[in-house]
């Protein structure tokens, strides 16, 4: 090894030993008779001290080093006098009696440090020298600490790592794939996997009962702050199991990690069925770290001559607590806030309850103190609080609604990320109708068992059919989500049946599972993991891209490779492959 400790190791036990550091220089001080160099691995800093008086031809090369120089020190751990309690190695320092440069550096296009002047597509660019910061590493360590505690938990418990192919078949329901040509198989296209679902049941069939895999995925999905092209799932499998068995094994998990990796004691995660989570949210994902459930008030405020209440289908409202005070400054960016076109509402009613015990609102005109009253009853208000309705559709107005309850979670300090709400989300809708295509489409995917007892609905009111499927909620953000499979071959072409689906279309996309099922498929289900949105919630981030180590941007490109890109004009030849653009 060229070096005998790390830049973070040192402290006043080593003092007197001699040492050789090789690192990064972070900055250097010059003050005339002596120079200051801090050294800096992924472990830390450590200062390196150059006095003229000892080593004048050493402290003048120490002078001409730069920024990111690569170097190689030797020296003593000696005492600090002007000691950094900020530092992990602050009380100590390198008299240094030898030094080498391992490499120049050209200066850096952007501050190596915490708080850096670069901005998102610089450092993406130069990816490699963001990684250097401390954020960006410490997101990485986490994610490696968080990847090893999965895998002992499920160890722990019989699990197999299998890998699964990377080049598949394309399939039509779903995200986009991306498509790979086969050169050996002229006209014919592998596809990247959406995530390892059927092989994973195929497992099953197989008699592996316990799999799980630490696994890339791919879709070619318009990109958001927690959405990449590639992204890597905790996938897991069951064989022999009923729901609760999965819910228990992987809150278990889910538990675990919060202890083992930020020493935090999730408690027992609550359940929720859907239905009851459109209606106190209007979310399947709702974030529960503060209360603000929706209240419905058709009952309340339809018949009093107000058109807007009496022409919608619903009006539900929230109760900011301690809100009351908002300015009409306050209250009209709420009102713009709504009005942009991706939520869509045309306006907002709100009430205070003042001081005074007195409810006011903005529809005083229509709502007579009696009426304001009941609202106020309705929602359970005490003085200082603050009511905001909406009125419409129901399922636009509880998205909506959703929106606007976000925002004030946000605008109260009500989101900390310190604070960690999970909840369990049940027995979605099996189907979901798409205007567009004028058919029903799976909500999760096709082959998630319907409740036993709606099996019937399916022929008759395929819309009420509940899926034998749960997600798990963390903070507002979908992390997990799973469901009991199919595993009988007639169930499963009649979900494709309804699914719109030709039985050959089935036999051709499908048929190498439904085959499998003839072979004695036991009953199984299963759940995978978002693991860089996991990792994400766990350090505190909004996007996932600083979890990753090599992301794309906002367009899909990685801006350090230029990637993706054309091609030579041979290859596209060698793959029959013409371009059109």
């Amino acid at each position: 090894m060229l070096r005998t400790v790390t830049c973070g190791a040192l402290n006043l036990n080593n003092l007197g030993e001699s040492v050789t550091l090789c690192g990064w220089v972070q900055k250097s001080r010059d003050l005339g008779g002596m120079t200051f160099i801090d050294i800096r691995d992924r472990y830390g800093i450590t200062q390196l001290v150059f006095n003229m008086d000892d080593n004048r031809g050493l402290c003048e090369t120490a002078r001409t080093l730069g920024r990111e120089f690569v170097i190689k020190a030797v020296g003593t751990v000696v005492e600090r006098s002007n000691k950094n309690p900020k530092m992990p190695t602050g009380e100590v320092e390198i008299k240094v009696s030898a030094l080498e440069i391992l490499n120049a550096a050209k200066l850096p296009p952007f501050m190596i440090d915490d708080e850096t002047d670069g901005g998102d597509e610089l450092r993406m660019k130069y990816r490699y020298l963001d990684l250097r910061r401390n954020p960006l590493r410490n997101n990485l360590v986490l994610r490696h600490k968080m990847a090893q505690s999965v895998r002992r938990y499920l160890d722990a418990l019989d699990f197999i790592e299998v890998e699964t192919p990377v080049l598949i078949k394309s399939t039509p329901e779903g995200a986009r794939d991306f498509v790979v040509p086969s050169r050996m198989n002229e006209g014919e296209f592998y596809a990247l996997p959406q995530s390892p679902q059927t092989f994973k049941q195929l497992l099953m069939v197989s008699g592996f009962d316990r799999y799980f895999q630490i696994v890339k995925c791919f879709r070619d999905e318009d990109l958001r702050a927690d959405r990449q092209p590639e992204f890597t799932q905790i996938d897991c499998e069951m064989s022999f199991i009923e729901q609760e068995d999965i819910l228990n094994t992987f809150e278990g998990l889910i538990r675990t990690l919060f202890k083992e990796v930020r020493n935090y004691d999730l408690p027992e995660v609550p359940r929720m069925q859907y239905a009851d989570a459109m209606r106190l949210y209007g979310s399947d994902k709702p974030d529960t770290r503060f209360a603000m459930q929706f209240v419905e008030l058709n009952h309340l405020v339809k018949g009093k001559g107000f058109p807007v209440f009496d022409n919608a289908e619903l009006v539900v409202g929230i109760n900011a607590k301690g809100a009351a005070s908002y300015t009409r400054k306050q209250l009209d960016e709420l009102t713009d806030f709504i009005k942009r076109p991706q939520i869509g509402a045309t306006g907002l009613i709100y009430a205070r309850h003042n001081d005074d015990g007195t409810i006011k609102s903005s529809v005083d005109k229509f709502f007579n103190e009696e009426d304001l009253k009941q609202w106020s009853e309705a929602f359970a208000t005490e003085k200082g609080d603050l009511l905001l309705i909406l009125a419409g559709s129901t399922d636009k107005v509880r998205k909506q609604l959703n929106e606007l309850r976000l925002e004030m979670g946000n605008r109260l300090g009500l989101r900390d990320k310190n604070t960690f709400s999970a909840l369990w989300v049940l027995d979605f809708p099996l189907l979901e109708w798409d205007e567009e295509t004028e058919r029903y489409h799976a909500m999760h995917h096709p082959f998630t068992s319907p409740k036993p007892e709606d099996i019937a609905l399916l022929d008759t009111n395929p819309g009420e059919v509940r899926a034998n499927a749960y997600d798990l909620v963390i903070n507002g953000t979908e992390v997990g989500g799973g469901s009991i499979r199919i595993h009988d071959r007639a169930l499963q072409a009649l979900m494709f049946k309804h699914l719109g689906f030709s039985a050959e279309e089935a036999q051709k996309q499908f048929g190498f599972l439904m085959d499998a099922f003839e072979f004695g498929a036991p009953p199984h289900g299963g759940i995978a993991f978002g693991f860089d949105r996991l990792t994400s919630i766990f350090a505190g981030l909004d996007s996932i891209r600083d979890v990753i180590a090599f992301p794309k941007n906002n367009s899909g490109r990685d801006v350090m490779i230029d990637s993706p890109s054309t091609i030579d004009e041979k290859q596209l030849k060698e793959l029959k492959i013409k371009t059109d653009l």
